[in-house]
């Protein structure tokens, strides 16, 4: 019911994923500035992209994590893991419960994979959609890799809920735009990027240094 796609870009960690289920980021999506990324996916527990980052924060690579994660995991046959590094090292884990037809690939920095697929060159589509992208944004990159395996076939039913979220050099994500439910969730996520960009880094100063940031001249302007 879900596909991702989890990078190291520099010094930022960044995912997109879209699912059939409903709010879908809320539960698949982990990022940790300086440490890694984690998607933890199909039949999804949630508690395991904490476990992995932790693992990744006591310096273990994405390989070790893994298999750490999915060793005190007893139901790791229904899940799916997608572990990134802070050296852009890469580990995938799909259960042989994984729903439908499933697939993943890796590259350096980058890693996808997917249940429940129209076809397993979606995720093909999907990592090659962002490695071939000439955008300066992680997020934009994202998001044509997200649109390249949509255009491949996407799901094997129509997805619903889709999430962008990207960490940079702060605790905080930088990005975090979520559809929970929408007939074009892929196309929302895409309008509210457009939203975002030009404030993106607004939002961090007033993060880092308020008396720094610039007001949008609205009353009780946060």
């Amino acid at each position: 019911m879900t596909f991702s796609l989890v990078v190291r870009n520099g010094a930022a960690f960044g995912m997109v994923v879209c699912s059939s289920s409903p709010a879908v980021a809320s539960r698949c999506v982990h990022l940790r500035a300086g440490v890694g990324a984690v998607a933890s996916q199909n039949v999804t527990n949630p508690n395991l992209g904490a476990l992995a980052l932790d693992a990744l924060a006591a310096g273990a690579n994405a390989s070790s994590a893994l298999e750490k994660t999915v060793s005190g995991e007893p139901f790791a046959d229904y899940r799916q893991l997608i572990v990134v590094d802070s050296s852009g090292g890469t580990a995938i884990h799909t259960g042989a419960k994984a729903l439908g037809t499933r697939h993943e690939r890796q590259a350096e920095n980058a890693a996808a994979a997917g249940n429940m697929l129209a076809e397993p060159a979606v995720i093909d589509a999907l990592i090659d959609g962002y490695l071939n992208s000439t955008a300066l944004q992680t997020e934009q990159r994202l998001l044509d890799g997200l649109r390249a395996a949509l255009a491949a076939g996407g799901e094997a039913g129509p997805v619903h809920s889709a999430g962008l979220q990207v960490v940079e050099d702060v605790p905080w994500p930088v990005t975090d735009l979520r559809v929970d439910w929408h007939d074009d969730p892929i196309g929302e996520l895409t309008r509210l990027w457009a939203v975002w960009e030009p404030q993106k880094a607004d939002y961090r100063t007033r993060g880092i240094d308020p008396t720094a940031a610039p007001s949008y001249g609205v009353p009780g302007d946060l």
